[in-house]
C-alpha cells in the first residue's frame, strides 16, 4: 500500500509541473514571448495550489477521512468534462494596459478546474495514509519528498523529453491520460482508507475535536506566519532569480527550468527521510553565499557567464535549503498536516504576488532580488541567546558603519587614477560586503549591515560605463535608455541585450547603426530591392525606431509593436529621433504582430521585416508555418520577407531554411563577421548580426543570390518543422 501511495503522489506532482509549462507555452504567443508570462502563470499556479490546499484542509477537518474520501472521488470526475486541455477561442489580450488580469483569467478557465483537483492529491493522500494502520503512518512527511521527486522528474523532462517529441495537441491528450490513471489511483487509495482509517479519524465533530485537540500540540499564531515567512523567501528568490539571470545574465531559452529545478531539489532533500546534506552545513554556508551575490549585484559583474550563473544559483539553492530546512525541522504533527501545507502554500502565494504583480509596478529594476536576500538573512538561525542592550545597539549601529564605508570608499575611488578598474572594484565592493561576514552569527545585525551596502552602493554611483537616462519596467521585461562612454551615442537595451542605438550628433544621427547599419546584412538587401516594392513596408518591433532611417518621402512604414513602453521611448525626443526624422508616414500599430497583421490587407506590403525580440530571444511563434503563412498573405506577390535571428544561442538560420523549404521559398542567410566587443561598437557603432531573406521566386533576390556574402541556410534540418503546435529550441540550442 505504501508503493501505491507514493505513486500516487509521485503521478500527481508530475501532472502538475507538466501542464504548467505545457500551458504557458499555448499562452506564449498571445503575449509575445514575455518571460512574465511565466512569473504571472506563476501567480495562478501557486494561488490555486492554495486553493487545493485550503480544500484538503477543511473538507478533510469537517468531514474526517473517510467521508472526505468519498467526496474527492466525486470532484476527480468533474475535470474531465474540461479536457483534454485548450485555450478557449476568441481571447486577445489588452494592448493599453497590463495583461496581467487577461492571463490569469485566461488560466482560470483553461486549467483552472483539472489543477485545482491535482494540486489537492499530495496534502490528501498524505492526511488519509496518517489515518491508517500503517507503521509510517504517524510521519507521512516522507511522501512530500515523492512529491517533489514527481515535480521535478516532470520539469526537466519537459523541455528535454516532451517538447521535442510531442505537439502541444498531442501533449495535452497524454495529460488527459494521465489525470484519468491519477483518478483509477487516487480512488483506490480512497478505498482502502475507507476500509482501514482508524475510527478517531473518521469524522470530527466538535467533541472529537476537542477531545482530539486535548491530546495534540497547539499551534500559535506566531510559529504559523513563521512557516509563511520560511515558505515566502524561497519562492520569492526562486522568481528573482529567475527575472534576474533571465533578464541580465544569460537571456537564454528555458532557463528559467533551472530555478525552479533547484527550488524544488531542496525540498526533496529537506523533507527525505535521510538527509544528504546537514542543515548545520547549510546555514553556515549561507551568510558567505549571500556575501559573494551581494558583490556581484553591486558591482554589476556578469561575466563569465558561467561563474555567473553558477553563483546565483548556488545561492538559491542555499538559502532554499535552510529556509525550507527550518520548515522541515518545525513540521507539527499529523493531526496539522495539512494545515501545515496550507500556510506553506499561502507563503508560496505571496511571494508569487510580490514578484509578478507588486515589484514590476513599484521597482523600475531587479529590486525584489537584493529585498529578497536581506529578508533571507535575517531568517538565518542564530546564538539563541537574548541579546542584552549593548548587543541591541550594536545591531543596529554596526551596520551604519558598514554602509558609511561603503559609500565612502565609493565616493573616493571612483575619482582616484591610482589603481586598476578591478582593484578598485575589489576595494569599493569586496570590502565593505565581506566585512559583513563578521556579523554572520548575528541574523539582525548581517541582515542590516547587507542592506546597508545594497543602500550606499545605490545611492552613490561607483564606476560606470556611461549614465542611465531613462529605465522602465512592465510586464514584457525592463528597457534602459543610456549613454555611452563616449557620450557619442544614445542607447537601448532590453535586459542586457541592446535593441538599437543612434548618434548624439544631429549630422549623424540618421545613420542606422547596430544590427542595421547600411554595410550590413540588411543594409545590403535592403538596398537590393526594386524601390517599388519599398513603397508599403511591414515591420514587425519597433526597438528605438532604427529602421525606419531607411524611409523615403512617399512610402509607409507600418511598426507592429506589442509593448506600448517601445513606442514611448522611441517617439520621445530626449532620447532618439529615428521616427521624427523619418520622412516616410509612420503608423505604429500596438498588439501582438500575428493578431495585428490579420487586420491588415492580403497582398499589402512590398516588404516585412521581422525584427522582434524579448531580450536576446525572438517569440518563437513568429517563426512558425503558420505564422509564414501568415505574412505571405499579407505580401505583395513580388514582396521580400526580411528576418532578423541574430542569438547567441539558437540557430535559427536551420528553422528558417526549413520552413523556406517546406514553402517552396527561395532563401539566402548571411552571417556579418563583425567582432563583437565594446571598443569595435564604440569606433564603428556596428554589431555582429544574422539575417534571411525570402521570396516567391529566385529572380526577385537575384542581386543577393549572386552576392557570395549570401548563402543559403545550411541543409539537414533533423528535427521536425516548427508549428503553432510544435517548437523545440532544444534542437537549435547552442551553449556560448
Amino acid at each position: 500500500m505504501l508503493i501505491l501511495y507514493g505513486v500516487t503522489v509521485f503521478l500527481g506532482a508530475a501532472l502538475l509541473f507538466i501542464v504548467q509549462p505545457m500551458v504557458a507555452r499555448m499562452v506564449l504567443p498571445l503575449l509575445g514571448g514575455s518571460p512574465s508570462v511565466w512569473n504571472t502563470a506563476m501567480v495562478f499556479y501557486q494561488t490555486t495550489l492554495l486553493a487545493g490546499y485550503a480544500y484538503a484542509h477543511f473538507s478533510t477537518r469537517w468531514l474526517g477521512v473517510r467521508r472526505q474520501a468519498a467526496l474527492h472521488a466525486l470532484l476527480l470526475l468533474l475535470p474531465i468534462v474540461t479536457l483534454p486541455i485548450a485555450l478557449p477561442r476568441g481571447w486577445t489580450p489588452p494592448t493599453t494596459h497590463t495583461p496581467v488580469p487577461w492571463l490569469l483569467a485566461m488560466l482560470a478557465v483553461t486549467i483552472g478546474l483539472p489543477f485545482f483537483v491535482v494540486s489537492a492529491t499530495s496534502p490528501l493522500l498524505q492526511r488519509w495514509f496518517s489515518a491508517g494502520a500503517h507503521r509510517d503512518a504517524a510521519d507521512p512527511y516522507f511522501l512530500y519528498a515523492a512529491s517533489n521527486c514527481g515535480s521535478l522528474l516532470a520539469l526537466v523532462s519537459y523541455p528535454v523529453l516532451i517538447e521535442p517529441h510531442w505537439r502541444l495537441s498531442e501533449q495535452s491528450w497524454c495529460w488527459t491520460i494521465g489525470y484519468v490513471a491519477l483518478a483509477v489511483l487516487t480512488a483506490v487509495c480512497g478505498l482502502w482508507v475507507w476500509r482501514t482509517a482508524r475510527i478517531s479519524d473518521t469524522a470530527e465533530s466538535p467533541a472529537t475535536e476537542t477531545s482530539v485537540n486535548a491530546s495534540v500540540e497547539r499551534l500559535t499564531t506566531r510559529r504559523r506566519w513563521r512557516w509563511v515567512l520560511l515558505a515566502f523567501v524561497p519562492c520569492s528568490l526562486m522568481l528573482s532569480v529567475t527575472t534576474y539571470i533571465t533578464s541580465e545574465v544569460a537571456p537564454i531559452p528555458l532557463l528559467w527550468v533551472i530555478p525552479l529545478g533547484i527550488y524544488l531539489l531542496a525540498f526533496t532533500l529537506v523533507f527525505a527521510r535521510r538527509r544528504l546534506l546537514p542543515h548545520e552545513w547549510m546555514t553556515r554556508a549561507m551568510p558567505v553565499a549571500v556575501a559573494a551575490v551581494v558583490i556581484t549585484l553591486v558591482a554589476m559583474i556578469l561575466h563569465p557567464i558561467a561563474l555567473s550563473l553558477a553563483l546565483h544559483l548556488a545561492c538559491l539553492f542555499i538559502v532554499s535549503m535552510v529556509c525550507l530546512g527550518e520548515l522541515a525541522n518545525d513540521r507539527p504533527s499529523v493531526h496539522h498536516l495539512t494545515e501545515f501545507y496550507l500556510w506553506l502554500s499561502f507563503g508560496g502565494v505571496l511571494g508569487g504576488i510580490f514578484n509578478a504583480v507588486v515589484a514590476p509596478l513599484i521597482f523600475s529594476t531587479v529590486v525584489e532580488y537584493p529585498l529578497t536576500l536581506v529578508l533571507a538573512c535575517l531568517l538565518i538561525p542564530g546564538e539563541g541567546r537574548t541579546a542584552t542592550h549593548q548587543q541591541r545597539v550594536l545591531d543596529f549601529a554596526l551596520p551604519l558603519v558598514i554602509g558609511l564605508l561603503a559609500a565612502n570608499l565609493l565616493e573616493f575611488l571612483r575619482m582616484t587614477t591610482m589603481w586598476s578598474m578591478s582593484v578598485k572594484t575589489a576595494v569599493m565592493y569586496g570590502l565593505p560586503t565581506v566585512s559583513c561576514l563578521a556579523f554572520m552569527r548575528r541574523p539582525l545585525r548581517f541582515a542590516l549591515s547587507v542592506a546597508a551596502v545594497f543602500a550606499a552602493c545605490s545611492a552613490v554611483p561607483g564606476y560606470q560605463t556611461g549614465s542611465t537616462l531613462h529605465v522602465e519596467r512592465n510586464f514584457f521585461g525592463i528597457h534602459r535608455v543610456s549613454v555611452d562612454p563616449t557620450g557619442d551615442y544614445h542607447w537601448l537595451a532590453h535586459g542586457n541585450t541592446l535593441h538599437g542605438i543612434q548618434h548624439v550628433d544631429p549630422a549623424q544621427r540618421d545613420e542606422p547603426l547596430a544590427y542595421f547599419t547600411r554595410s550590413g546584412p540588411f543594409g545590403q538587401a535592403f538596398a537590393a530591392l526594386d524601390d517599388s516594392l519599398k513603397q508599403r513596408v511591414g515591420v514587425i518591433g519597433l526597438g528605438a525606431g532604427s529602421l525606419s532611417s531607411y524611409g523615403a518621402r512617399g512610402e509607409r512604414w507600418t511598426f507592429y509593436e506589442i509593448d506600448p513602453a517601445v513606442e514611448q521611448i522611441a517617439r520621445d525626443r530626449r532620447y532618439f529621433t529615428f521616427l521624427k526624422d523619418c520622412p516616410a508616414d509612420i503608423e505604429v500599430v500596438l498588439g501582438d504582430a500575428r493578431l495585428s497583421l490579420q487586420r491588415a490587407s492580403d497582398g499589402q506590403f512590398g516588404v516585412l521585416i521581422l525584427d522582434a525580440y524579448t531580450s536576446d530571444t525572438i517569440p518563437l511563434h513568429l517563426i512558425t508555418r503558420e505564422a509564414l503563412a501568415l505574412y505571405l498573405c499579407k505580401l505583395a506577390p513580388n514582396g521580400v520577407l526580411i528576418f532578423h535571428i541574430s542569438n547567441r544561442h539558437l540557430r535559427l538560420e536551420r528553422v528558417l531554411g526549413a520552413l523556406a523549404q517546406d514553402a517552396g521559398l527561395t532563401c539566402e542567410a548571411q552571417s556579418d563577421a563583425v567582432k563583437d566587443t565594446m571598443g569595435e561598437l564604440l569606433a564603428t557603432g556596428k554589431i555582429a548580426s544574422k539575417w534571411v531573406v525570402m521570396a516567391r521566386q529566385p529572380a526577385t533576390l537575384a542581386r543577393l543570390r549572386s552576392d557570395s556574402r549570401w548563402q543559403q541556410p545550411p541543409p539537414g534540418f533533423q528535427a521536425r518543422l516548427w508549428t503553432d503546435d510544435y517548437a523545440s529550441v532544444f534542437s537549435v540550442f547552442v551553449w556560448r
